[in-house]
């Protein structure tokens, strides 16, 4: 049985805190505990915690148990071959607000994929295509048919696989800067927000 341990820190305008994750390998089955505090400075109140428990088969299903709101969210997966190319596909349902989604992603080649979200009975829509230049550069553009908007990020590799994001939304004005880095032993991953 593997274990794995890993923080997450962040801060923005809307929220900051840590998340903590303990996840452990039993076979073909992960099991894993994640934590969430918004309140870094000051200690978090209780009802700022939030916990949920999993149960993981890779590829497979995922079974997602929210403990504060008593909510179950089921996810199963599936992968099929379209002309010669691999078609991702996931189903999700939310128990508490009754919520499906069916996501798709078409990957063309090494470098291309084309991906698409629709949520059963809400409409939301989502089409993203994602290019990967040279193994360092990913250029991500996504259309959300509802709110007749663009999201657009750009990735760049650096270093030995920490990597610098630049993202902006259309409809929000959100302009953001994220910074994904390993750690000085290379054993960990930290994520660093900044929104403009």
């Amino acid at each position: 049985m593997n274990a794995a341990i890993s923080f997450t820190g962040g801060s923005n305008t809307a929220k900051e805190g840590v998340v903590g994750t303990v996840a452990l390998n039993a076979g073909d089955v992960r099991l894993r505990a994640s934590t969430t505090t918004p309140a870094v400075l000051g200690g978090p109140g209780l009802p700022d915690l939030s916990l949920s428990l999993s149960v993981e088969k890779p590829g497979a299903f995922v079974i997602d148990y929210d403990v504060p709101n008593q909510d179950v969210r089921f996810q199963f997966m599936n992968r099929v071959n379209v002309l010669n190319k691999q078609l991702n596909l996931t189903y999700s349902h939310t128990m508490a607000v009754n919520q499906n989604a069916l996501d798709a992603t078409l990957l063309i080649d090494s470098t291309n994929k084309l991906w698409g979200s629709y949520g059963l009975g809400s409409g939301d829509c989502k089409v993203k295509y994602s290019y990967v230049q040279g193994g360092l550069r990913t250029f991500e553009p996504c259309y959300d048919v509802i709110k007749n908007s663009w999201d657009i990020s750009v990735s760049q590799r650096i270093l030995d696989g920490d990597v610098i994001r630049a993202f902006y939304g259309t409809s929000s004005k959100v302009l953001g800067l994220e910074l994904l880095w390993q750690g000085l032993n290379r054993d960990g991953r930290f994520k660093v927000l900044n929104y403009a």
